[in-house]
């Protein structure tokens, strides 16, 4: 989808940028170990740009926080990587076995890059309350609460969900029916 500069940054304006400030308090709030939330928020806002312009994005608010989480979540697991060099040699061997590869954790990225994408084609309640639910940690009671729902409505809008994702996932070659 090609937007011209104009309408990017308009729908930036108007779309994204007004929920900056309740990003950072979420990222500070739910990641208080993360350092750098400015990078995480701007980090945030580049895949944005990059999304919009793939496509439309039905729940943008949603969609933003969805991102900053995982970004946030990707640096807190990177900082927790002891470096190599202070391991001896032969830990240092046994820990090359047992860890994944750069190609796997590229596949693991782009397997987390169509997910996302799953969670974006869902119908716009069922996202709502997936991303409630199983991104942002809600209990049920809590998602029902806030979207005014009955407690349900929002399983059944859970296991709606898990099966348009699996079914999605499995369609873009990441599950096992789409694995070689």
């Amino acid at each position: 989808m090609n937007l011209s500069p104009p309408e990017q940054d308009r729908w930036f304006a108007e779309e994204v940028q007004p929920h900056e400030t309740a990003l950072r308090v979420y990222l500070r709030q739910r990641f208080p170990e993360v350092r750098d939330a400015d990078d995480v928020v701007q980090e945030s806002f580049v895949r944005m740009l990059g999304a919009r312009h793939r496509g439309p994005i039905a729940n943008t608010k949603a969609y933003l926080f969805a991102v900053a989480g995982n970004l946030a979540r990707n640096l807190l697991q990177r900082s927790r990587v002891v470096p190599l060099g202070s391991l001896e040699g032969s830990e240092v061997a046994s820990v090359a076995d047992e860890t994944s590869n750069t190609a796997n954790q590229v596949s693991a990225r782009q397997e987390a890059a169509v997910l996302l994408d799953a969670i974006d084609a869902l119908p716009r309640r069922c996202r709502e309350v997936f991303i409630l639910v199983k991104l942002q940690g809600c209990s049920h009671q809590a998602a029902a609460d806030r979207l005014g729902l009955s407690i349900q409505t929002v399983h059944a809008q859970i296991v709606r969900g898990l099966r348009k994702c699996t079914v999605y996932l499995r369609k873009h070659g990441v599950g096992k029916e789409g694995r070689p």
